[in-house]
C-alpha cells in the first residue's frame, strides 16, 4: 500500500489502512468471519509497522466490524457499522474498493456561474477541483461547489476527505447526498496527466449534498474512466 505522504493535512497512516479495509469489507474482499492474516505478514504487506497495524484493528474493533480472539486471531464481522470517512465516495476499483486520494489541483473563491444548478443560499462559493485515486490508480477528475454561507475552503488546511475537511474545519457534517450518474465529455480543464484527454467521454456524477440544512450545501460534478473504476451503490 502507498499512502499520501505528499499531503501534509492527510489522513493518518493507521487512518487510511482503516478505511481501506472498511471499503474492502464494503466490497466484500474480506467476508464476515474471515481470519485475516498474522498481523506481522499484514504489516509487512502493507509497508507499515505492527504498531501502526494495531492501531488501524483497533479502529475497526470500534466499529464493530472486526473481533480480536486472543490466542486465535482477527476476525471480519460485517455487522459492525461501516462509518467510514469514504462512506459516501461510491467510485471502487474494477475488483472493488481501494483507498480513495486526492491531488489538488486548484481552490478558488468565486461568483457562482449561471451554469451551476441551484444550491445554497449565497451566490459565492469556493471552488475545489482535484483528481482522484484509488490506491495508486487515476481515475476521476472533479468540481466541488461548496456554498460560501457553509464556510470557505482553504486549500492549505484541505486533507484527501473533503467531507472530513468540513467537520474539523468547517462544524458540519454531510448527512445525505443524492447522485446523477449518466456520462458526459470531460471537462477542457482536465490535467495531462489524466487517463483521457479532454473532451473525450466519460462516466460522469452529479451530486447535491446536506448538511443539517433544509438546502443543499454543496454541489459536486465528477468525470470518472469506467475502464479504472466502478460506481457502485450498495441498499442494505
Amino acid at each position: 500500500m502507498t499512502t499520501n505522504s505528499r499531503n501534509p493535512n492527510a489522513l493518518p497512516v493507521y487512518i487510511q489502512i482503516a478505511e481501506l479495509l472498511i471499503r474492502d469489507i464494503a466490497a466484500g474482499r474480506l467476508i464476515d468471519g474471515e481470519r485475516l492474516p498474522p498481523e506481522r505478514d499484514m504489516a509487512a504487506g502493507l509497508q507499515v509497522s505492527v504498531g501502526t497495524l494495531r492501531k488501524s484493528l483497533a479502529e475497526l474493533e470500534k466499529k464493530g466490524m472486526l473481533e480480536r480472539i486472543q490466542g486465535s486471531g482477527n476476525y471480519v464481522r460485517e455487522t459492525g457499522t461501516q462509518n467510514s470517512v469514504y462512506a459516501m465516495f461510491r467510485l471502487e476499483l474494477p475488483q472493488g474498493g481501494g483507498l480513495p486520494r486526492a491531488d489538488i489541483l486548484s481552490v478558488d473563491q468565486l461568483r457562482k456561474p449561471a451554469d451551476l444548478p441551484q444550491f445554497g443560499k449565497s451566490e459565492r462559493g469556493s471552488r475545489v477541483r482535484r483528481m482522484r485515486y484509488l490506491n495508486d490508480t487515476i481515475i476521476a477528475v472533479e468540481e466541488i461547489w461548496l456554498d460560501e454561507s457553509a464556510g470557505q475552503v482553504d486549500q492549505a488546511l484541505l486533507s484527501d476527505s473533503l467531507y472530513r475537511y468540513y467537520q474539523r474545519q468547517l462544524g458540519f457534517w454531510i448527512t445525505r447526498a443524492e447522485d446523477r450518474v449518466t456520462v458526459r465529455p470531460l471537462p477542457d480543464w482536465t490535467p495531462p496527466g489524466f487517463t483521457k484527454p479532454a473532451g473525450d467521454m466519460a462516466g460522469y456524477i452529479e451530486r447535491f449534498s446536506w448538511s443539517d440544512r433544509p438546502e443543499p450545501v454543496e454541489f459536486s460534478k465528477t468525470w470518472f474512466d469506467p475502464d479504472r473504476a466502478t460506481y457502485v451503490q450498495r441498499l442494505k
